[in-house]
Parts: structure tokens; sequence; C-alpha cells
């Protein structure tokens, strides 16, 4: 079976959660993980950059993706974020990190270094050429600093046999409509924007990994699968009611934003790590609102 096939519909990218002295708190995660499940999500993404990777520690990262799947024992497919902007660290992150039980590796594009198009070809060809697992590129300009054009996306996907999907966070429709249009068939093509998943989705994405939907896993994949059945008029009735929820969830950070409505919702600690910080006080009235509604 293809990963276009095992990886339709909804990804979470798992916030960690944290206990009040900043240590992980696993009995949180296993709390959330079990909630994306029941919720009706399709995979879970662990290490991604939404579970605050810059700020953990290697070995922190190593035990969260074991305990990871120790929790969700095969119930759904798992992929690990494995990403950086030092080629040489994240080739050797790939032999590092317990992937046997992944089902591909997420990719971030390099950040702040601003490397060229051909740069970002070259990092990506030697980072798939190292991983056991299939890779699947990242673009998400509005946080490395330089966007992944269409042209290297489909070089890589056409070009470099171990890269089999992208999730596009780039927000620019017409790219997203380039690469939709000229990828080899098998390519997965993933949203990596809430607000926009379904309209991507009727652009012929494959879905969505997802932010939002750590706090509303079946309300969003009942979304995200009525939109990829091509029934609009449910899609546009289950995502109406989100939009302001997107708004306040990326108004200061990610993911302070998820975590303040996961808080709410009591399946974790309203606590992140420098330099990120808790909603503003005004923000987080604003969630509670929300919820109440």
């Amino acid at each position: 079976m293809s990963l276009k096939t095992q990886l339709r519909g909804t990804g979470v990218a798992l916030v960690t959660p944290f206990k009040k002295d900043i240590s992980v708190d696993f009995d949180a995660l296993g709390k959330v993980i079990d909630a994306m499940i029941d919720g009706g999500v399709e995979y879970l993404i662990t290490l991604g950059t939404t579970g605050e990777t810059p700020t953990l520690e290697k070995q922190e990262k190593k035990d969260i993706v074991t305990y990871t799947f120790e929790k969700v024992a095969g119930r759904v497919p798992v992929i690990v974020g494995v990403g950086g902007n030092n080629t040489a660290e994240v080739v050797k992150d790939l032999s590092y990190f317990p992937l046997d039980k992944a089902i591909a590796v997420l990719s971030a594009a390099p950040y702040y270094n601003k490397p060229s198009q051909e740069g970002i070809f070259q990092h990506y060809k030697a980072v798939a050429e190292a991983s056991p697992k299939p890779i699947i590129l990242y673009n998400v300009p509005g946080r490395t600093g330089r966007n992944m054009s269409a042209t290297t996306t489909l070089r890589l996907a056409h070009e470099v046999a171990n890269v089999a999907g992208m999730k596009e966070a780039s927000g620019d429709m017409v790219q997203c409509m380039e690469i939709l249009r000229d990828k080899p068939e098998d390519f997965l093509v993933i949203s990596g924007d809430d607000a926009l998943a379904m309209a991507q989705i009727a652009c012929g994405m494959d879905g969505v990994i997802s932010v939002a939907a750590n706090a509303f896993p079946k309300q969003f994949s009942d979304m995200v699968r009525a939109a990829l059945n091509s029934d609009m008029a449910t899609a546009k009735k289950l995502n109406d009611p989100l939009l302001k929820a997107y708004d306040l969830m990326f108004a200061e950070n990610n993911p302070s934003g998820v975590k303040a409505f996961m808080f709410e919702q009591g399946l974790i600690q309203n606590e992140v790590r420098l330099p990120v910080v808790p909603l503003s006080s005004g923000l987080h009235d604003a969630v509670k609102k929300y919820l109440g509604k």
C-alpha cells in the first residue's frame, strides 16, 4: 500500500505536554494520543515543530518517540519529525532515532541559513539518501525564511527516489496548484495550513497535517474526510465554526495557542518552554469564551 493511500486524511502534529517543572509529561502525552485516535484522526506525527522540538534535548526526543510507538501500539501510522539546518547533523539523527516503526520521516526545510533552491535540493537529496524511511518534505517559509519553490519540490519528487511526499505550508495557492498539476501520480501532497486545508483538498491535496486537530480531533478529521469525499457542503458546515479557533490558535505563537485550548479541555498543563511563553491573559480569556460557546 502506498503512502498516498495510508496517509490520506488527517495527521496530527502532536504537542509535547510539560509538567509544572517543565519536564515532559508522559502521562498527559498518553492521554493526548488516545484522544486523537478516539477522535478518528488517521495518523500522528511525533517530534514535529508543534512538539517544541527546538527546546527538547536529544534524549528527551528519543524517549518521546519510543513512548509514542509503545502507546500507539500500531493503532494508526506514526511519522517522526527529523529536520534541521545542519545537513550532516540531520543525517546523523536519522540513525540516532528509533525509526523502525515509523511509516515516514517529516523533515522541515532548513531554517535561518536561507539556502538557494539548489542548496535546498542538495540538502533533501542527502537526507533522503540517508533515511531508512520515505521522506516527506516540509515547506514552511513563514518559519524558515525561505520558500521552497514548486520547481524545487517537483525536481525532488521526480528525481530523488526516497522523497515520497510534501507538507505544503507556504499559503501560496498558485504554487500548490502547480505542484498538484505536475507531481508524480503517487506523490503525497498534504496541507500544512489548518485554515486553508479545505480549499487545498478541493484543489487535489490528500489531507492535512494539523495543529488544530490536537484540540478538535473529531470535528477536524470529519471535516477533512467530507472534503476528501467531495462533500463540500458538509465540510464547510464543520469548518466554519473552527475559523475563529484557527485565528486564536495562531494569534501569538504555536503551540501556545493550541496548548491553551487543550488546557481548558483538561488534556494538558498550560506549560511551554522558553523562548515561547503561554498566551497573554486577554487572548486566553478569548479561548475560554470560544470554548464556552
